[in-house]
């Protein structure tokens, strides 16, 4: 039996960055996670995750990623590691079907956050977007778009590893490659049973992402879904010239889904443009995803996708990967104590967008442990907002 003050299940990104926080305030932590972190079977590795200050999901973020961003560079000034790149952030609409007062475009919605935040940005029509950026010469004239210069990418695993070694060098206990296979509670405390050993602790933070409906119970089984995602990185075309000159992207087409991709810069000595789209039409079971992408798969992906729309890269697929989202019905975070858990603070899930917030929703999971409350703003988020929708 060992015994502590806050355990957290799951160190992924959020589990790390909360591990770091109270290892870093002198809280003695245990990190316990199924498998070796930083790994590739969650929702936090690929290479690249997007970071942008206008986060056209809904303006309860804005404050949480500015926090993040900051964090990334006391982050990068402790470990030497280069965590958060600001190759800008392109937003654009070039669709048959665009509507310049459709307030569910997500390009004018997130140029509409960053006008109400003051967030530094200009908005390009097609011709600008064209001379500034290559790989969309192809857009359409009523094209529009948005450049956040401060925005860019953070590099997941990097941000993980780091996180985590320097929570180990603060004291934390980090038990990884070990099952949960048991979560109880009651007046006095929590207590987490793995294959290997029993915790108790005075807290949890529950941040286990994919398997969260699994361990969770109800309401969080039937609120929870698994999303398989597949990543692309596609062969720069010879003189394409993007190395250097791309900026991370989100480019919608046309309606739905199915019609919005991103990609993120050419990185030296690749070779190759990573781009990939958000599924939501096929849940599956984190345990039972196929990690493979097929022939068809690359194939399909470069013809609905790219072919047409983004110039400079051919169809020869160098790498891929895959990886999961949790998400919600309405693809908002969950952050809330667990209804019958008692001190237990629920952070997951992430809805397929939770990277780039992780730096500071670590720290207010931490201040939550330690004082009861954050200092952000996180009311948006609890269960509340489901109820009636689960009888």
């Amino acid at each position: 039996m060992e015994h502590c003050e806050v355990i957290v299940i799951g160190l992924g990104a959020m589990g790390a960055a909360t591990v770091y926080q109270l290892a870093k305030a002198g809280v003695d932590v245990v990190g316990i996670d199924r498998y070796h972190p930083p790994h590739t079977l969650g929702s936090s590795h690929g290479d690249t995750r997007i970071t942008r200050l206008s986060v056209g999901e809904g303006a309860q973020y804005v404050p949480i990623v500015k926090r993040a961003q900051q964090l990334w560079r006391e982050l990068e000034a402790l470990s030497g590691e280069s965590l958060f790149e600001q190759s800008g952030l392109l937003a654009l609409t070039s669709s048959p079907d665009f509507d310049p007062d459709d307030k569910s475009d997500f390009t004018l919605r997130t140029i509409g956050l960053a006008k109400a935040y003051g967030i530094e940005h200009e908005v390009l029509d097609a011709k600008q977007i064209r001379q500034r950026f290559p790989q969309f010469a192809h857009v359409r004239d009523d094209a529009i778009g948005y450049f956040e210069p401060g925005g860019g990418f953070v590099r997941p695993e990097r941000c993980i590893e780091v996180q985590l070694r320097l929570a180990a060098q603060h004291g934390a206990t980090l038990h990884t490659g070990e099952t949960v296979t048991g979560i109880s509670s009651d007046e006095h405390g929590v207590t987490v049973t793995t294959n290997l050993r029993t915790v108790k602790a005075g807290k949890l933070v529950f941040s286990a992402g994919n398997w969260a409906g699994g361990l969770l119970g109800e309401p969080f089984d039937r609120l929870l879904s698994v999303y398989r995602q597949m990543l692309f990185w596609f062969e720069l075309e010879p003189g394409a010239g993007l190395e250097g000159a791309s900026p991370t992207f989100i480019l919608t087409h046309g309606r739905g889904d199915n019609n919005i991709n991103y990609g993120f810069p050419a990185q030296p000595g690749e070779g190759s443009l990573k781009i990939a789209t958000a599924q939501y039409h096929t849940a599956s079971q984190p345990d039972l995803l196929d990690r493979s992408v097929s022939a068809e798969q690359a194939r399909a992906m470069y013809e609905q996708q790219v072919q047409g729309r983004i110039a400079g890269v051919t169809d020869k697929v160098l790498k891929s990967a895959v990886c999961a989202y949790t998400v919600t019905p309405d693809r908002h975070f969950i952050i809330d104590q667990h209804p019958t858990l008692k001190h237990t603070l629920v952070v997951s899930a992430c809805s397929g967008h939770g990277f780039k917030h992780s730096a500071a929703l670590g720290e207010a999971f931490a201040q939550w442990c330690t004082r009861g409350s954050t200092d952000l703003d996180l009311s948006s988020f609890t269960l509340k907002r489901f109820e009636g929708t689960l009888s």
